[in-house]
């Protein structure tokens, strides 16, 4: 399981002018299952997305092609974790330390 958090970069008239391509996006990996939660920080000065997937390239390759990356917005800081406890509603995504 990954956290992606993402910063801000440029100011929020430009963050807030990519928005809707960005929203567009989330919603795109979402009917693919790989986004299981989103939403801005607190302040919002980002955001954070729990995903999961395969392996951390292709949660790379998933941030790259974000458009509030393709915008020069926002950059990612991307944590893999094991995710060995988890509410009953994600137990599918449980996992066991290798």
């Amino acid at each position: 399981m990954f956290v992606l958090e993402l910063t801000y970069t440029a100011p929020q008239a430009a963050v807030d002018a990519a928005l809707p391509a960005h929203v567009a996006w989330l919603d795109e990996r979402y009917a693919q299952g790989v986004f299981l939660a989103s939403g801005p920080k607190n302040p919002r000065d980002g955001g954070v997305i729990l995903a999961v997937a395969e392996d951390r390239a292709r949660i790379e390759e998933i941030a790259a092609g974000d458009p509030f990356v393709t915008a020069g917005v926002c950059e990612y800081r991307i944590a893999e974790f094991t995710a060995t406890k988890t509410a009953p509603d994600l137990e599918r995504y449980r996992q066991t330390p290798a």
